[in-house]
């Protein structure tokens, strides 16, 4: 069974987007998963195809209605969870791509303007995602970044099945340099090590490698695996 992605948008033109090349796009092609966009106007009821109003107490901006939202979700096949992108929401993170691959699909909700009204996200269970610690126009190229992680890591997708192991936050570490031929470039060689052929020596060096980059660049991931909670 295929990898099934609904996503509720203003703006389903944008879909697949970036999500049609590279390995996505021919995971795509290959049936490994679906993408349904589909435009929140079309549960709109008035001849309007009103789906805002005026936040309640004032403030600047146009919420969300959760009559229309609502609809929208609940004509929407029941696969998997309700997730909304939000920047007040949950940090999106390696372990919660990979819960989300192992699973049989999602409901993505993408917001606009001063988000979506309170009474749809708790009545409608939707799980807030946020993708970093700024603000979007939307929540369209937020669900693009989630279901690009989602997609890379689904069975088929990758043309090694242990390519991912050694990347960045699958084990609460950044990955170690890269590097190819030329084994010499602009006065830099390439690590004596890498080209040793001492695969016990090349992993301790990989292996400290991403403790020095995790301990340096991301001192909260550090800490945290330190302290076990990774």
């Amino acid at each position: 069974m295929s990898f099934r992605a609904s996503v509720l948008t203003l703006f389903p033109e944008m879909f697949p987007g970036p999500l049609g090349f590279s390995l996505a796009g021919r995971a795509l092609e290959q049936g490994i998963w679906s993408l349904a966009a589909r435009n929140i106007r079309d549960w709109a009821t008035d001849r309007h195809r009103t789906v805002d109003d005026h936040p309640a107490g004032g403030g600047a901006g146009m919420v969300l209605k959760p009559d229309v939202l609502a609809a929208a979700i609940d004509a929407m096949p029941p696969v998997g969870p309700r997730l909304l992108m939000s920047p007040r929401g949950a940090p999106l993170t390696q372990r919660l791509v990979r819960e989300l691959a192992a699973g049989p699909g999602c409901l993505i909700v993408c917001g606009r303007f001063e988000g979506v009204d309170e009474r749809v996200i708790g009545a409608r269970g939707l799980r807030e995602v946020s993708v970093g610690d700024y603000v979007l126009s939307g929540g369209e190229p937020a669900a693009m970044v989630l279901l690009d992680a989602v997609v890379r890591l689904l069975p088929g997708v990758m043309g090694k099945e242990a390519s991912g192991a050694e990347e960045s936050f699958e084990d609460g570490l950044l990955e170690h340099p890269q590097y190819t031929k030329p084994n010499s470039w602009d006065g830099i060689d390439i690590p004596r090590i890498l080209l040793s052929g001492d695969h016990q020596a090349i992993a301790r060096w990989k292996r400290e490698r991403r403790e020095e980059l995790t301990a340096a660049r991301r001192p909260d991931l550090w800490q945290a695996l330190k302290a076990g909670k990774i």
